[in-house]
């Protein structure tokens, strides 16, 4: 009998855990347990989920009339969609707020002097270099490489949708950029 007892208590003893193997169990298990968390961020911001009307995706600005009612030489400023309608003699632009120099945001601004023939105020004034453009969005003055990029404008019916998950990289304006309405 005694020898069972003895055997029995070594089983024990060999089936207990010692302290550096559960610290090496739970050091592994954390790093698991991080390592799923990377993989599961790294899927979701792979497939970002893009809100109806908001920067990204195809949003309805205007309808046409309300475009046509603007006077040649307005630019208007939607936030959200992170852009600027710019009514021209042959139609209008979608224009991308960010400056192509070093991605600021580049307000309007009306009270400034024009850099085009258009109208005798208003210019956009990029506030990080000095970069400067006019209502086509060219560089007038500045670092800036090259012009403001641009949406692409579809007519659907009788509203304005801008595409603002295309953005179109450009070297000059071209009338084939303008959207007639």
């Amino acid at each position: 009998m005694m020898e069972n007892n003895k055997t029995n208590s070594g089983n024990s003893e060999n089936n207990k855990i010692t302290r550096k193997q559960f610290l090496r169990k739970l050091w592994w298990g954390a790093l698991g347990v991080l390592g799923l968390q990377a993989v599961a961020a790294t899927v979701v911001s792979l497939n970002p989920k893009v809100a109806e009307g908001s920067f990204g995706s195809k949003v309805n600005i205007a309808t046409v009339d309300e475009v046509r009612a603007m006077p040649v030489g307005t630019v208007a400023y939607f936030s959200e969609q992170r852009l600027y309608i710019s009514r021209l003699e042959g139609g209008i632009l979608a224009i991308y707020r960010k400056c192509p120099h070093l991605g600021c945001v580049v307000p309007w601004v009306s009270d400034e002097a024009s850099e085009d023939d258009i109208a005798e105020k208003g210019r956009f004034n990029c506030p990080c270099h000095g970069g400067i453009y006019d209502r086509y969005g060219l560089v007038r003055a500045g670092p800036p490489p090259r012009p403001l990029d641009i949406f692409p404008i579809e007519i659907d019916g009788e509203n304005i949708v801008v595409d603002t998950g295309t953005i179109i990289q450009r070297e000059k304006f071209e009338e084939s950029q303008l959207i007639k309405v």
